[in-house]
């Protein structure tokens, strides 16, 4: 129960303590004019009823919490005299009505928290700015960031190689290459790529024209670079070479295409049932995983990631935000709308909170006890008084009411009779 303010707790208090001086008042004035008129005795009995009741209920409620005018009489002031035994009542209380693995089972059967969350995460009231999706997804993409900057970057980025490497090991990439192959070869997917290849080559040749020539040079005889000739059959060599080029880029038709094609099948045949070409692409892989140049070249890559992804979380205007907050809807969505998600997530909720009573139910209840106990008597006092202080006041009303009207019964009875 939620305290109440303790200015209202003070109003009621006011109240009922001038509802009983004010039957203090009548008692006292309306003893002096009983032999006036008969009516004047129910007023008085009413009044001297009250007045008891009053004092009664305000002796009562005092004595809960401390001495009533000071004086140490027994069996008051209840609550701070008592809070051990109340701390560890509480406890008992909340151990055998709440945390115990069958209470929390039984009370949970019934729950649907699956489609609670998902009620909640598609609320389109929950979606609006500043709403309760905005601060989730603040928070969400503020706890990514920290625990990315948390984390060692090298042994985390080593971590995910080593994990990644594993993976990749496991996998006979061979077959999978041939097949790759294949497909684009029947779907003419290869083309783009041989054409690719086929500029690239021609850029390669341009750009090395120099390169080209001086081996030639070298490969000629004396008499050839004397009379110049090597110049010339340097020259003639680029130039057919670029011709070539030219045409197989043209012709789909080009002799050269097809072998370039033949050579393409007959490597995705090997990739994927020759041995010997299988084992050659798996030393590669194997020496590619193994490279440290390759891991340093991660480390890099991974860092730049990291950076990347830390900057888009504390973004409010990158697309993390945006990616999150779809993931969120699609996910209530889904625990929205799939009956047999729901009942799994049911489920393991269950499961978690009987676990949860199962395994730290004693620990729990022994810290709410040991921190009643810890609290003075008067921290226990004020906590329970602002609790249900209001309350009481309205029983010291409700006494001074009643034991009027009690009072006021007992004297007509006493006339008529």
């Amino acid at each position: 129960m939620a305290p109440i303010p303790p200015d209202r707790a003070r109003i009621m208090r006011i109240t009922a303590t001038a509802m009983l001086v004010l039957m203090g008042s009548i008692f006292l004035a309306t003893k002096q004019v009983l032999d006036l008129h008969p009516a004047w005795g129910f007023v008085n009995a009413f009044a001297e009823a009250a007045l008891v009741g009053g004092l009664a209920d305000w002796f009562a409620v005092t004595a809960l919490f401390r001495h009533p005018l000071g004086l140490p009489i027994p069996h008051t002031a209840i609550i701070p005299n008592n809070k051990d035994r109340i701390a560890d009542t509480m406890a008992d209380f909340l151990r055998t009505n709440f945390l115990t693995p069958a209470v929390v089972a039984r009370r949970m059967q019934g729950m649907n928290v699956a489609g609670a969350a998902g009620e909640f995460l598609v609320d389109p009231e929950a979606n609006a700015e500043g709403g309760t999706r905005s601060r989730i997804t603040g928070g969400a993409a503020e706890l990514f960031a920290e625990i990315l900057e948390s984390l060692d970057p090298n042994r985390l980025g080593t971590q995910v190689r080593s994990g990644l490497a594993a993976q990749v090991a496991k996998i006979d990439v061979a077959p999978l290459l041939g097949r790759m192959l294949e497909n684009a070869i029947a779907d003419n997917r290869h083309l783009p790529l041989m054409d690719g290849v086929i500029r690239w080559t021609g850029l390669t040749l341009e750009d090395n024209e120099e390169t080209v020539r001086d081996i030639i040079s070298q490969r000629a005889n004396s008499v050839l670079r004397w009379t110049g000739l090597d110049e010339r059959i340097s020259a003639s060599v680029l130039d057919g070479l670029y011709r070539l080029l030219a045409e197989v880029l043209v012709d789909p038709d080009h002799p050269l295409r097809e072998k370039i094609q033949e050579g393409m099948e007959k490597l995705g045949q090997d990739l994927q049932h020759d041995p010997v070409t299988r084992e050659r692409v798996e030393e590669m892989k194997r020496d590619l995983l193994e490279n440290p140049a390759v891991a340093e070249w991660w480390l890099g890559v991974w860092e730049r990631i990291r950076r990347s992804l830390i900057r888009r979380a504390r973004d409010p205007d990158s697309a993390l935000g945006g990616e999150m907050r779809k993931g969120l809807k699609e996910l209530g969505d889904a625990l929205k709308q799939d009956k047999r998600l729901q009942m799994q997530v049911n489920r393991f909720a269950r499961r978690t909170a009987v676990g949860v009573a199962t395994r730290y139910g004693q620990q729990i209840v022994q810290l709410v006890s040991e921190t009643v106990k810890r609290w003075d008597a008067t921290t226990v006092t004020d906590r329970v008084e602002g609790a249900v202080g209001r309350d009481l006041q309205f029983i010291r009303i409700n006494g001074t009411l009643v034991g009027g009207l009690v009072g006021m019964t007992i004297h007509t009875l006493d006339v008529l009779i």
